[in-house]
């Protein structure tokens, strides 16, 4: 998760030293050795990713072409909305490190409590999911939890319904069915216990009006009011993630190009989908 690029710049470091007096582990060591069970465990991705993001920008930071300087509007996938809002002056650092810890070891206990999945539903729209979803579901949870971009629409839910949806998505024309590595039905009710405890991490922080824009995920709008941003971030844990929708917002906003930061280049494989001509830059892969 971590290449040579976390050593070029000592900010990036700094970032991760950081976090670990707060964790009470080496972030940086799991990040770059492992051991991979323990990396994919929600309870430790999602600091990693929360760190690993920040470090990123810092390369971004010190580049003699940097656009950071320009940045109008930012937004963040499901827990990248952290990220966005540390870079937004929303959120602390260390706050964020420490919410962002509660928010992976909450749903970490959901997803064992009650085992479950995510299953990317690859050639149909969301109401073809979505009526997919009603008719398998039974007795289990199961629903639409992110919509990506055109035809790549994830459904979470119980291992069996998914198991169930996998099946009927197929007979229904799907080009494909992408089992997601995640510990369990993420963004759907059978996380309401973590959204508990999330709530009480975040109301132990200070949050304040970004600086720029940050899009929300529940709604695809951006939010000024603190409380209004702590309370969706709360809600975003059992809520659909509308990243498209978020997307096309930027989009109508007049974004002329986008920077996806991070490791590897999912968001901009998705932004393709959503808008070809937009120019998108990397920073790490």
């Amino acid at each position: 998760m971590l290449g040579d690029w976390s050593e070029q710049v000592p900010a990036c470091g700094e970032l991760f030293d950081r976090a670990a007096d707060i964790l009470g582990y080496d972030l940086a060591a799991i990040c770059r050795e492992g051991p991979l069970e323990r990396l994919n465990s929600t309870a430790v991705s999602q600091p990693a990713l929360l760190v690993t993001s920040l470090a990123a920008l810092e390369l971004l930071r010190v580049r003699d072409d940097s656009p950071l300087g320009e940045v109008a509007m930012a937004a963040g996938l499901s827990l990248g909305e952290y990220s966005a809002l540390v870079f937004a002056a929303a959120i602390d650092f260390e706050d964020a490190v420490r919410v962002v810890a509660e928010r992976g070891r909450a749903m970490q206990d959901c997803a064992e409590a009650s085992p479950g999945g995510m299953l990317a539903v690859l050639g149909l729209d969301r109401d073809g999911v979505e009526r997919l979803c009603d008719a398998v579901r039974g007795d289990d949870v199961l629903g639409v939890a992110n919509v990506l971009c055109p035809g790549n629409v994830v459904a979470s839910g119980d291992a069996a319904a998914c198991e169930r949806l996998a099946e009927a998505a197929g007979e229904a024309g799907a080009m494909k069915c992408v089992r997601l590595e995640v510990a369990g039905a993420f963004h759907t009710s059978r996380m309401a216990a973590a959204v508990e405890r999330l709530t009480a991490a975040l109301d132990a922080v200070e949050i304040r009006p970004p600086r720029i824009p940050v899009v929300s995920n529940v709604d695809a709008r951006p939010h000024h009011d603190p409380e209004e941003i702590r309370q969706l971030l709360a809600r975003q844990v059992c809520g659909v993630v509308e990243w498209q929708a978020s997307m096309e917002y930027l989009l109508a906003e007049g974004i002329e190009s986008c920077y996806e930061v991070g490791p590897g280049r999912v968001l901009r494989g998705l932004l393709k989908r959503i808008d070809r001509k937009l120019p998108a830059h990397g920073v790490i892969g």
